[in-house]
């Protein structure tokens, strides 16, 4: 009987294991633009700068653009993870102003202009990522278009139809007036 439950354990073991196995080989990790983007939506940043990162008004307050921002990568990952103090723009670091000072404050220094926790933390690789997608997608682009849109929101949605006319795959805009 012993035997039996030691063989019955080890095939559910073995069963598992090769599910996990298979799962993680179909899945293949995702590319570093791609995961900056995942994060950037999980994090719902574009809740306040917009999927173009232009900024603008926003549940969060009036957000600044990241297409014009003059922050280097890591003056980015800092607010990433620490917010802005005595702004809308939240924190995503876990323990950001107790286990670790932002900004050289603590909780403390920063008082009542402490920001707001985001929904959610963010591991330091994922704010890498953010921070990098923001660099190598966003920052020092121009005005968003309509091939930017189909690559944040995916080539179905209708949410990218305004950009349309701008776009240089759409070809040619067809002229109202009769050509003479």
């Amino acid at each position: 009987m012993r035997s039996l439950k030691v063989i019955t354990s080890a095939a559910l073991v073995m069963t598992v294991t090769s599910a996990q196995l298979a799962m993680s080989q179909s899945s293949p990790p995702l590319e570093p633009t791609e995961a900056g983007k995942a994060i950037f939506k999980r994090a719902n940043c574009f809740g306040c700068h917009k999927w173009h990162g232009d900024g603008g008004g926003g549940y969060g307050g009036a957000a600044l653009s990241l297409r014009k921002t003059e922050l280097t990568r890591d003056e980015i990952m800092e607010t990433v993870a620490c917010g802005r103090p005595g702004t809308g723009m939240p924190y995503f670091a876990r323990g950001a102003y107790d286990s670790s000072k932002c900004y050289e404050m603590s909780r403390h220094d920063v008082g009542d202009q402490i920001p707001p926790e985001g929904g959610l933390y963010l591991r330091g690789p994922e704010i890498e990522a953010v921070a990098n997608y923001v660099m190598d997608n966003v920052k020092g682009r121009g005005e968003p278009n309509y091939d930017e849109c189909t690559n944040f929101f995916g080539k179905t949605s209708r949410v990218c139809d305004s950009y349309k006319k701008d776009s240089p795959s759409s070809g040619p805009l067809q002229s109202a007036e009769p050509s003479k």
